[in-house]
């Protein structure tokens, strides 16, 4: 069956930031939500949202949207980093996640928040068992079973991506 495309309702209001309507999406294509801050700059007054306020706001490596940082990103931010001055925030992976239920004014929103530890990169032994785990399996109905125990951090590597292709290609070769 196909997958329904679907649009969140504050598509339609552009924004210049980074908002969780827009980790949604990256949710639905799979993406991990992890991203490399580039630099965080610190503004006196900043339009955000159509308002003037005061604002840190990252920039990403990536290709997203830069990211307005609230008082409590600012603040975990800052003790993984071990610095209070954002302009030595700069080139740190962060993971990112919705958080539900914020209050905000008498409402109850959703705010996107930096996880509170730093994302484990998979190491080259990590892969290299992978790959030799990949390279025993004998059917692609283990390759799919297999491929359904990976972690999203694991499915969403590169070097991994590459090696399950393979063995997929050799897999119907061979059948």
């Amino acid at each position: 069956m196909e997958k329904l495309k679907r649009t969140h309702y504050r598509k339609v209001f552009k924004s210049d930031h980074l908002s969780s309507y827009d980790l949604e999406d990256f949710i639905e294509q799979g993406v991990l939500l992890e991203f490399t801050i580039k630099e965080v700059k610190s503004f006196d007054s900043t339009k955000v949202a159509g308002k003037s306020i005061a604002a840190n706001i990252a920039y990403f490596i990536e290709d997203i949207k830069p990211m307005v940082l609230n008082a409590t990103n600012s603040k975990i931010l800052s003790n993984l980093i071990g610095s209070s001055f954002v302009e030595e925030w700069k080139n740190f992976k962060v993971e990112l996640y919705i958080l539900k239920n914020i209050k905000f004014g008498k409402d109850k929103v959703e705010g996107i928040r930096i996880k509170e530890t730093i994302p484990k990169v998979l190491s080259e032994q990590d892969i290299k068992i992978i790959r030799g785990a990949i390279s025993t399996i004998p059917s692609q109905a283990a390759l799919n079973f297999f491929y359904s125990n990976l972690s999203t951090k694991e499915k969403t590597n590169k070097e991994i991506v590459e090696i399950l292709k393979d063995k997929q290609i050799q897999l119907k070769q061979n059948a």
